[in-house]
């Protein structure tokens, strides 16, 4: 083979953080960084663009899972491939890969790329930064949820966990709701006390706690971002009028509330998909805590009108996410076209 026949050129606009990659036999390719990436992704606009394709819907089949071995025969990680497209448009596929031991390494413990493609064509369009998607995606979704869920006057914001989640989740909730006063709560005290600072840099009156429960019962939004296998939230510590957001889990074995979270809450999903891996969930209703037909809507369903939110001050919600590539593709698009138009 001859390698001069592949070669590519990359060029990069002044002071511009794309690089656009031509090969004589492909379309122009570019790769979006993670500071772009980010900088596309503001959650009032993030949360629309998420809003309006759960409305126009797209084609999302079921996520591919992967369970990867290390050599002295313990689960080292997890590879999820999930796919979406709109017919005619586009096309997308985001690889994740979720290595909870990195913790130790002082590494994330989530790795992820996006690819988007021209969906007539299968023509490669754009490598981008899968991380800043998944993470902003996640928190703009759980922002939607809490549009429809929480209460109106919803102005304190507790966040179980400080990972990349949980470090954005108050600038997303805010972008819905009235947050004034922000509390961290994660298991390594030291790391909470770190991204309350941070939030206080950011303009929030944030503080860290040791005390799970006594927070739990003060605040009005509790947002759960973590990769937690035992309860942490107990439904015994929710006061009337408190919206429950349980990020974390994805996996049967994974779980960061108890039952009695769901036994009086109404409870809603991202989609259908986490009633058959969502261990919160599916712990629930082998508890006889929540069953099938308690479910009170999805969130397409939401944002669609088709199911109701919050009905009055006093009732608790739960909102349980496992993530879909709808919301994926989405906020790719959004950054895609916002790239192209930098350029221009």
């Amino acid at each position: 083979m001859r390698w001069t026949r592949w070669a590519f050129s990359c060029r990069l606009k002044p002071d511009s953080r794309v690089t656009r990659v031509e090969s004589p036999l492909a379309p122009p390719l570019i790769h979006i960084n993670a500071a772009t990436t980010r900088r596309h992704l503001a959650f009032a606009p993030l949360i629309a663009a998420l809003r309006q394709m759960f409305i126009d819907g797209c084609e999302v089949p079921p996520r591919h899972i992967h369970h990867i071995i290390d050599p002295a025969g313990a689960a080292a990680g997890t590879l999820l491939l999930m796919p979406a497209w709109r017919p005619g448009a586009r096309l997308g596929l985001k690889t994740v890969g979720i290595f909870p031991g990195n913790a130790a390494l002082g590494q994330p413990a989530l790795h992820s790329t996006y690819l988007l493609f021209d969906a007539r064509s299968g023509e490669p369009l754009a490598l981008i930064d899968g991380d800043e998607i998944t993470t902003r995606r996640t928190a703009a979704a759980s922002a939607l949820a809490a549009s429809h869920l929480a209460r109106a006057d919803a102005s304190r914001l507790l966040i179980v966990g400080a990972g990349r989640v949980a470090a954005v989740m108050a600038e997303a909730m805010r972008s819905v709701r009235p947050i004034r006063e922000v509390t961290v709560w994660n298991r390594h005290s030291a790391t909470a006390a770190a991204l309350a600072e941070r939030l206080c840099e950011q303009g929030f009156n944030a503080r860290a706690t040791t005390d799970l429960e006594v927070a739990t019962a003060q605040t009005d939004i509790v947002s759960c971002a973590t990769l937690s296998g035992t309860p942490l939230i107990h439904g015994a510590w929710l006061r009337p009028g408190t919206h429950l957001d349980l990020v974390g889990s994805f996996s049967p074995t994974m779980r960061e509330s108890d039952a009695a979270c769901f036994a009086r809450s109404r409870v809603y999903v991202d989609t259908p998909e986490a009633l058959l891996k969502a261990g919160d969930v599916l712990q629930a209703i082998a508890e006889a805590a929540f069953a099938e037909t308690d479910l009170q809507g999805t969130l397409g369903g939401l944002c669609r009108g088709e199911c109701d939110g919050r009905q009055t001050d006093g009732e608790r919600t739960l909102f349980k996410s496992v993530g879909t590539a709808l919301e994926d593709l989405a906020a790719a698009e959004w950054v895609y076209e916002r790239t192209l138009n930098d350029a221009v």
